[in-house]
């Protein structure tokens, strides 16, 4: 199921579509039980170095994506392309949307769940990357980052697999994972078609001890290697 064929151009045509998304009824929830091999994927993009603030429309970007079974890859692309916008809180798929799409849509192989460096629910509008890359391209999603946008909650304890939830306006809209012991959690986002449960398990499944999930530390090298091969890059 994908809601739009392009991606908004403004502020105001983005934010009308995340109202919309926030109040779509997506197809039925995605589980781990599904599959029983889990090709799980992630995407990435970057900007030139020398790039401060939060930029401009037609910033030279560096997306790629790729899909691992275990630690296997075996689907990979990488483009170069350029930014939609400047930065702007809320508002970032103006900014990296149509990258991250242009660098998923290559791939060989789907994968059965994508990870977003972006938000779901935990976001002003209930709609943030995750969940909007994810109804675009049909996939289920799921979203980590750092930190939450918007959402509060305690850190769980320190132990790998422990969880804690992130409430925004007393939902739960994700949680706080710890990856690792000694290390910061992560934040985890429940995306398009998946729970907080599904979330956490698909990002626990992928990290092979790592903080980071391994697809994201793929999809991430890939970038890095094709912005180090060009002119200025």
């Amino acid at each position: 199921m994908s809601l739009q064929r392009r991606w908004p151009a403004s502020p105001g045509e983005l934010i009308q579509a995340q109202l919309a998304l926030a109040a779509a009824d997506p197809p039925a929830p995605w589980t781990l039980s599904q599959r029983r091999e889990l090709a799980i994927g992630a995407c990435a993009v970057i900007f030139p170095r020398r790039l401060t603030g939060p930029g401009a429309r037609g910033d030279r970007a560096w997306a790629a994506a790729a899909v691992l079974l275990e630690r296997r890859v075996i689907a990979q692309a990488t483009v170069l392309t350029y930014a939609g916008a400047a930065y702007i809180a809320g508002l970032l798929a103006l900014r990296e949307g149509a990258a991250l799409e242009a660098a998923v849509r290559p791939l060989a192989e789907a994968p059965d769940v994508l990870l977003v460096d972006g938000t779901g629910r935990d976001h002003p509008r209930r709609a943030g990357m995750a969940l909007h890359l994810g109804a675009v391209l049909g996939l289920p999603t799921v979203g980590v980052t750092h930190r939450p946008l918007l959402a509060e909650g305690g850190w769980p304890e320190d132990v790998r697999g422990a969880a804690s939830p992130l409430r925004l306006d007393g939902e739960t809209v994700g949680a706080w994972l710890r990856t690792r012991s000694r290390t910061r959690p992560l934040a985890v986002h429940p995306g398009w078609r998946t729970d907080v449960e599904t979330a956490v398990d698909v990002v626990l499944s992928a990290t092979f001890g790592h903080r980071t999930p391994e697809p994201f530390r793929v999809a991430r090298r890939l970038a890095r290697t094709a912005r180090a091969g060009a002119r200025g890059g």
